[in-house]
């Protein structure tokens, strides 16, 4: 999910050859329900900003596993194991 406009979304997945739908969440509503939208630093100035995190969804529509501060490197390799392991 991300802040930017649905049109982005689309060009950034094309040219990726994405097989995924990207979330747009312009306002910010969803970010901030799930504790995504957070205050940052750099250089010493605060600003809002989307948490890098990763929400692993069951097929009974419940959050199963959440990552916090994704670091990309073996990331989707972990998520795979854990959706893998939900059956």
């Amino acid at each position: 999910m991300s802040k930017d406009k649905p049109a982005k979304l689309a060009k950034f997945a094309a040219k990726y050859e994405l097989n995924v739908t990207l979330l747009s969440d312009e306002a910010s509503d969803a970010t901030e329900q799930i504790g995504a939208w957070v205050e940052k630093s750099m250089y010493g100035k605060s600003y809002m900003g989307i948490d890098r995190s990763t929400y692993l969804v069951g097929k009974d529509g419940k959050v199963a596993q959440v990552w916090r501060k994704v670091k990309v490197k073996d990331h989707a390799a972990e998520v795979l194991a854990a959706a893998k392991a939900l059956g």
